[in-house]
């Protein structure tokens, strides 16, 4: 009798032990588990690489005439001839003049897709004072040291590389000024912008400097981008894109003093980013 007894407390013994080791893990899984954990620790945005785009694309070292993704503008929504986009953003900027027809508003395609061979000329001539820069009369005289000749460039005007003109995914409309929009019909058609561009997928990647966006061009009201393309490609420029790799012009040798990718390339709106 003694013996069954001694017997029964150390049964009971284990299977109390097993019992509260049991209780132990359920509330350690649970507190694994717990929603309140996972939002303490939310997993941080990767942007994945992306080789079917090529990085020569990326800085527009290609032909657009020769690219099975590009198609010329028509005459009708464009300022002149021989401009090309991307087939998707221009069917989707087609669908936007429409809809802004309806409303009084219409749109002329003033610039779209620029190589890099077309921004070096851009970008040389106003290097070398050939081409007017903004509120300057002779560049190489006033701005004799290259950053600052640069910088100045840079104001409006991209290096060859970083264009987001390269992409064939953002266009210029209508008038390459400021002032324009400010009042009466360009008023008008940028208030027009504002409120619907985002339907058919434009933004307006260079907003006005200020805590949001500290860095870059200054503001472009003319400056549309369509981000269900742009966006792809900005992803990449975050991940392969380096200062160094900015070459093959005049005053190229400022990108990495300049920082010219993280302050120009995505020194823009935080809703292209």
């Amino acid at each position: 009798m003694k013996i069954t007894s001694a017997i029964l407390a150390i049964l009971f013994f284990f299977s109390c032990n097993d019992s509260n080791s049991n209780q132990a893990a359920i509330a350690s899984n649970a507190e694994r588990k717990s929603p309140t954990t996972l939002k303490e620790t939310p997993p941080a945005e990767t942007i994945q690489m992306d080789h079917s785009i090529d990085l020569e694309f990326l800085m527009g070292k290609f032909d657009p005439t020769k690219h099975p993704n590009f198609i010329p503008i028509e005459k009708k929504f464009a300022s002149r001839n021989g401009m090309y986009l991307q087939k998707e953003t221009y069917e989707a900027f087609k669908k936007m003049h429409a809809a802004a027809k309806q409303d009084g508003v219409s749109f002329v395609i003033k610039s779209a897709t620029r190589n890099f061979k077309a921004q070096k000329g851009i970008w040389e001539a106003k290097w070398e004072g050939t081409r007017p820069t903004t509120g300057v009369k002779n560049i190489k005289k006033e701005f004799p040291n290259p950053k600052d000749r640069a910088l100045k460039i840079l104001e409006f005007s991209s290096m060859p590389s970083t264009s987001r003109h390269h992409w064939g995914t953002d266009i210029d409309v209508n008038n390459f000024t400021n002032k324009y929009f400010e009042k009466g019909k360009g008023l008008k058609e940028y208030e027009w912008l504002k409120n619907n561009a985002h339907t058919f997928g434009f933004y307006q990647p260079y907003t006005e400097k200020g805590t949001k966006r500290p860095h870059g061009y200054n503001e472009e009201k003319w400056h549309w981008s369509y981000l269900p393309l742009s966006k792809k490609y900005i992803d990449q420029m975050k991940l392969r894109m380096k200062n160094e790799t900015v070459t093959g012009f005049k005053g190229a040798e400022t990108a990495k003093e300049i920082n010219v990718v993280d302050k120009y390339i995505l020194g823009i709106n935080q809703e292209c980013l």
